[in-house]
């Protein structure tokens, strides 16, 4: 065996030698440990501060690292239905007078606070179990109150009677049930009151076979139809009666050798000239062409800065947007827009005037006419204050009036109705003077008169 192969397989072995005596320490450290083999009980990790576990690596002290696949966030569950229900309807009296029926639907009793709104300038005339008649807190409109104790699954009817209405003109008085605080509404319920027509306006009202109009309408237009066509008739003889005319100077038309009866018409021995038809001249048509697409474009262009003035953010309330047109109307009325049906039940501030700022809840009740879910934003609904300026929904403090949960985070279900409180915090004394609610950005809205 040569040297140089000798001395590398010595220098293999020595190397070989040095490596596991260099692993011999560490392998105490790798060997099972015979108490690691038992189960240990599971103990929870803390919770870091972002609300993550931390990991193993994480030091003390030491911020946790966002999660790499975000949580995702599971759609809020609706709100329970309520055990009360309200329903409100107009009494068939010659003075407005409404009657309310309160449900219990549950199988315990209830405590609740029955509210009904009355017109502006109305006064009540009879309140039934026990109700008083109050300022609305913050307003000048007046309001009914019932503190009630509902019995299990029971209906039960309050009755409210008016001053009878100047020249009989409707009248609206919408009515909810809160919880016994007063804070939280249950359900609510509108009806407007109508003055009934006497009978003497039936009776003498004329049949519509004896109104003159309704007469003499069709008699016109057959008349005016026979004399048009009587008209067409004796035009069409004149114009065939001058075409045989024209033919007189012609020679006697040629009889057929061939059948020995009948005349063959001669064709003239030469051709008429034929009346050439005028165009307009080149400079014309292009001339129209330009300001009927300059016409179009200025409609068009005109249209578009209304409509996008009209949804501007610092404006007044809109009277349009670009789908249909703003819905205006008073308390107690259900309005509609593109998407919702708005109404507003009951608007009321708490606090004393005098303060700096104080926050207005709004009763509001959202019906989803369309056949999809809808999604809707605080920042879209507006209270309009005496001088022109307007302030949008205080999300915290709506949040906590409906016990935490946010209105806003969850669209609303295809048909479905719900009731609940909006507040905006004002500054100053006054109220706000209007309403403005919308279901979208390109929506109209609804604005809403507060008295």
């Amino acid at each position: 065996m040569p040297a140089s192969t000798r001395h590398q397989k010595a220098l293999a072995v020595f190397v070989h030698c040095l490596g596991i005596l260099a692993a011999v320490p560490a392998l105490p450290a790798v060997l099972p440990d015979p108490a690691a083999a038992r189960p240990r009980p599971a103990v929870a990790p803390e919770p870091s501060s972002s609300g993550s576990s931390p990991s193993p690596s994480q030091q003390p002290g030491m911020p946790a690292a966002p999660p790499a696949v975000p949580t995702p966030t599971r759609a809020l569950p609706p709100p329970p239905k309520p055990p009360v229900t309200v329903a409100v309807a107009p009494a068939p009296t010659p003075a407005p007078a409404y009657r309310i029926h309160v449900r219990n639907t549950g199988g315990t009793p209830v405590d609740t606070t029955v509210r009904q709104e009355l017109p502006p300038g109305a006064a009540p005339s009879i309140i039934s179990a026990g109700g008083q008649a109050s300022r609305v807190a913050g307003q000048s409109a007046s309001e009914v109150t019932w503190r009630l104790k509902l019995p299990a699954n029971s209906v039960t009817t309050l009755n409210t009677s008016l001053a009878q209405a100047p020249t009989g003109q409707p009248m609206t008085a919408p009515a909810c049930a809160f919880t016994s605080d007063g804070r939280r509404p249950y359900d609510c319920a509108t009806a407007t009151w109508n003055a009934a027509a006497g009978p003497s306006a039936k009776e003498t009202a004329t049949p519509a076979w004896q109104r003159p109009v309704l007469i003499g309408v069709p008699i016109a237009v057959v008349l005016l139809g026979a004399a048009t066509g009587w008209w067409l008739w004796r035009r069409r003889r004149r114009t065939v009666a001058s075409a045989l005319a024209d033919g007189d100077g012609d020679p006697e038309p040629a009889r057929d050798p061939r059948h020995g009866r009948g005349t063959i018409y001669p064709r003239p021995a030469a051709p008429r000239a034929t009346a050439r038809r005028r165009k307009p001249p080149v400079w014309l048509l292009v001339t129209s062409a330009v300001a009927v697409l300059a016409g179009v474009i200025g409609v068009a262009g005109w249209t578009a800065t209304r409509q996008v003035t009209s949804i501007d953010t610092d404006s007044q309330p809109t009277s349009g947007a670009w789908h249909g047109k703003g819905v205006a109307g008073p308390m107690g009325v259900p309005l509609r827009e593109a998407a919702f049906e708005f109404t507003v039940y009951r608007v009321a501030c708490a606090g004393p005037a005098d303060v700096g700022r104080r926050q207005c809840q709004a009763t509001v009740g959202v019906r989803n006419l369309t056949p999809e879910h809808q999604a809707w934003h605080g920042e879209l609904q507006r209270a309009y204050l005496p001088g022109g300026r307007f302030v949008t929904t205080d999300e915290p403090a709506t949040r906590m009036a409906n016990l935490g949960r946010d209105i806003f985070a969850q669209p609303l279900e295809a048909g479905s109705r719900v009731v609940l409180p909006l507040v905006f915090s004002v500054d100053g004394r006054e109220p706000p003077k209007q309403l403005e609610l919308r279901s979208g950005v390109f929506s109209p809205g609804v604005r809403v008169d507060v008295p």
